[in-house]
């Protein structure tokens, strides 16, 4: 798959388009351009170095929101094995815009849920752009008192813009499952670690997310609104969607300072969208090192270090 630049990558992608010729002239059996390629390389790949070495809060955001960074069922490839996919919230219907189920991570058996966004038009809208509904969040919270059940540790993967604001998920309580489904996490039995791994949106993310172990790739983003939603309501205009999100502190790096976050994942350079298997194998092995030092700690211990902790946000 051709990769998208983004605008500010621009610089980079100019480089490659001249990589690109240089290669097919190359090829040509033409002159020798070996020495001025790898010249050209290593200028790509310092410049793209030097940029994401400095990217503002808003910058950070397109980062997060690239479509080919990679999404749930990506992470499930390839992280997870012995996925048992389960469906349905037992009260209205099925949600694609969350999955979930057991899986085996590095040879430990977990409740695997998470935000599946899509990769192309059909998967978007089949997953509704990973806006989770109601039935969406109650699957999570029946997930999650399996998890309890079966003395699983429960691992989440959040990547949504937010809940989906539509009449329907309003007519089935959409207020009520994302409320319900932050309270479920904060009273498992068992251990839970939050990952955001693309957007973390408002309460659609805080409802898989209060955990007490929360992660977050180097250019995620977690906020309580999207950055043009805050723009529109302080400004009315969503131009000022830069300045929002500078303001908002929407970095995992603004937010590990404040405390609402606890360890920052480490992205390929240039992004989790440029080799994502190596972006996935940093997370799980993140992942796994957060389980083991949470595995034996006791119910009312693990209860407590989730309250203290949302507690002490703002403080």
């Amino acid at each position: 798959m051709m990769l998208t630049f983004l605008d500010f990558e621009k610089p980079v992608a100019q480089l490659q388009a001249q990589i690109a010729d240089l290669r097919a002239a190359n090829a040509g059996d033409q002159i020798d351009m070996g020495d001025e390629l790898a010249k050209l390389e290593a200028k790509s790949a310092q410049l793209l170095k030097d940029i994401y070495a400095s990217l503002s809060p808003w910058q950070k955001t397109q980062v997060a929101r690239h479509p080919q960074r990679p999404h749930f069922r990506d992470y499930l490839l390839h992280a997870f094995t012995d996925f048992m996919p389960l469906g349905g919230d037992r009260y209205f219907g099925e949600d694609e815009a969350i999955l979930g189920g057991f899986a085996t991570l590095r040879g430990r058996q977990v409740m695997l849920i998470g935000h599946e966004k899509g990769h192309d038009t059909q998967t978007r809208l089949r997953h509704n752009f990973g806006m989770g509904k109601p039935e969406g969040y109650r699957k999570a919270i029946r997930l999650m008192d399996l998890a309890g059940r079966f003395g699983l540790p429960v691992v989440t993967l959040v990547d949504t813009s937010g809940a989906f604001p539509g009449i329907e998920a309003e007519e089935r309580g959409q207020a009520e499952a994302i409320a319900r489904s932050t309270e479920a996490c904060l009273a498992l039995p068992v251990p839970m670690v939050a990952t955001i791994v693309g957007e973390g949106g408002s309460g659609g993310a805080v409802a898989l997310a209060s955990a007490e172990r929360v992660l977050m790739l180097e250019h995620a983003v977690y906020s309580v609104i999207s950055p043009e939603g805050c723009a529109s309501i302080l400004w009315r205009t969503a131009e000022k969607a830069p300045d929002a999100a500078e303001a908002m502190k929407v970095t995992a790096q603004d937010l590990k300072e404040l405390g609402v976050i606890d360890r920052i994942v480490p992205e390929p350079v240039g992004g989790a969208h440029r080799d994502p298997e190596l972006a996935i194998r940093y997370l799980a092995d993140t992942i796994d090192d957060e389980l083991s030092q949470l595995a034996g700690k006791d119910v009312a211990a693990l209860q407590n270090q989730r309250a203290d902790r949302y507690l002490a946000i703002g403080a």
